[in-house]
């Protein structure tokens, strides 16, 4: 795989393809940016599956996991029909210990075979998010590297081969795996109104997750953050990722 360094001039992500596959940690891990292009790819016509890796359920503190853990998936369906991404599936990794290794590889490259997408979209796996001092969730800093290594895995017929058994069959056809609100962008999708708007729809979905969050102001967030990355790209709006190249 190859990426694009720091000091790139920005590039826009290809829009040669038809089926994406998002997988993210946790429900409202797309809505920080990369919702706005799902909505732009499903408005193409392209067809884009989400795949938590967790169901979010130790994300409130108020709120107990099995009681946490319905209303996230359901906030996160929410969010999904309103960029238009028709499934949404769970896998049942624990919320907060993800851990780097073969299940998580075995899961992931399961997912990728069954799907056969062109592109995988994610979120940062960083230590930092841009501009920001704080350190990058434990999840997302192990779903990044378990993804892209699950995408060698699904391509090569020796590894995982139990997962024959069920029907599932090598898949080479990943074109790029693109991580979105990462510092070390190099790519970014172009937003319209209309995107951004839907983007802004999908966050807002998260009603009861957001509500638990001091200080932080959702309806403010995604536009300028949209407006920071066009200036960056040198486009009204847009969204930056962070893209390998397979």
């Amino acid at each position: 795989m190859t990426q694009m360094t720091e000091n790139s001039v920005p590039r826009p992500l290809p829009e040669d393809w038809e089926r994406a596959l998002a997988v993210v940690a946790h429900p409202d891990d797309l809505e920080f940016g990369s919702s706005s292009a799902i909505a732009r790819w499903t408005g193409q016509g392209k067809d884009v599956v989400e795949l938590l890796v967790t169901k979010g359920e130790a994300g409130i503190d108020s709120m107990a996991p099995e009681e946490c853990a319905p209303l996230r998936m359901a906030e996160q369906r929410a969010s999904a029909a309103a960029v238009g991404a028709a499934t949404v599936e769970f896998l049942d990794f624990p919320d907060g210990t993800l851990e780097y290794g073969l299940p998580l590889r075995a899961a992931l490259a399961a997912a990728i075979r069954r799907h056969r997408p062109e592109v995988v979209v994610s979120i940062n796996f960083r230590d930092h998010f841009p501009g920001g001092g704080g350190f990058n969730h434990a999840d997302h800093r192990v779903l990044g590297p378990a993804l892209l290594d699950s995408v060698r895995d699904a391509a090569n017929r020796w590894v995982f081969r139990e997962q024959f058994e069920e029907g599932l069959r090598p898949w080479s056809g990943v074109r790029l795996v693109a991580f979105g609100a990462s510092p070390r962008a190099t790519h970014y999708v172009e937003l319209g109104e209309d995107d951004l708007a839907a983007g802004v729809a999908s966050l807002d979905a998260h009603e009861v997750y957001l509500s638990n969050l001091s200080g932080f102001d959702q309806k403010a967030f995604l536009p300028q953050a949209a407006a920071r990355a066009g200036e960056w790209a040198g486009v009204p709006l847009a969204t930056g990722f962070e893209v390998f190249e397979v």
